[in-house]
């Protein structure tokens, strides 16, 4: 079927790219019957709009946007180890703490200190966390998202409107002077409730967030009191954050 009308060209590329994670733009041209240097016009713009990220060939989906969450897991995995450390040694003693459900987040509930209430959506920290009996695990179910293998939707919201925490610790797809942001529009709704039912806020990202872009704000600076992150994160980067009035803690060198 050939596709000349732009947005509907687009629109079609990006639901085959959220579909398989990658789109050859060769593949793609012969499929709508358009130039290959049309749909790597349309790719350009996917990605300046942040649905995308260019790769050889073609494009991919950003981290977090539709991408099954053990090959999130995979990128960067030194780094997301080094600020889960960092993070764990900042959560307060015997506090109630949201987790939420990104990869570094999984791999902060392996590190827990004993005495805290977790509050969590996340299948993996639910895992991690059930068989710790110096652990009081809050569960919030809802609908069910394989790609971040956790839980979303009304029901966690209205959870977390009776509950009041201390910390919320978020993850995020990409970080910047303007705020934090993700993929997922159903995964944003249950991030800001996370940080509107705490005290404060924490945000776990690795050195490549700070460097990402993503097309869904779900909290300015203003809201989060840390970020943790890596030395592998740009100065300006940083710069920029601190500038705002977030305290940036940082994790050790992968």
């Amino acid at each position: 079927m050939r596709y000349t009308d732009a947005p509907r060209r687009r629109d079609e590329l990006l639901r085959r790219l959220r579909s398989a994670g990658y789109l050859s733009a060769a593949h793609a041209a012969a499929d709508l019957e358009v130039s290959e240097m049309t749909i790597r016009r349309d790719l350009h713009q996917l990605a300046v709009d942040g649905l995308a990220v260019r790769v050889t060939g073609g494009a991919r989906l950003p981290d977090g946007d539709g991408v099954p969450f053990e090959l999130r897991s995979d990128r960067f995995a030194a780094q997301k180890t080094s600020v889960a450390t960092t993070a764990a040694g900042l959560l307060p003693a015997d506090a109630t703490v949201a987790l939420d459900s990104g990869t570094t987040i999984a791999r902060l509930a392996e590190l827990l200190p004993a005495g805290l209430t977790v509050v969590t959506h996340s299948v993996p920290v639910v895992t991690a966390c059930a068989s710790r009996p110096d652990l009081r695990l809050i569960g919030l179910g809802g609908v069910y998202n394989p790609a971040t293998r956790s839980f979303g939707g009304p029901a966690v919201r209205a959870a977390l409107q009776d509950i009041v925490v201390d910390l919320a610790v978020l993850s995020a797809t990409a970080v910047g002077p303007d705020g934090v942001y993700c993929s997922d529009p159903y995964d944003a709704e249950t991030k800001q409730a996370l940080a509107a039912a705490a005290r404060s806020v924490l945000v776990a990202a690795d050195g490549s967030k700070l460097a990402a872009r993503a097309p869904i704000r779900f909290a300015g600076l203003d809201a989060v009191s840390v970020l943790v992150t890596d030395p592998s994160a740009g100065e300006d980067a940083v710069r920029a954050i601190r500038a705002a009035g977030v305290d940036v803690s940082w994790a050790a060198a992968a």
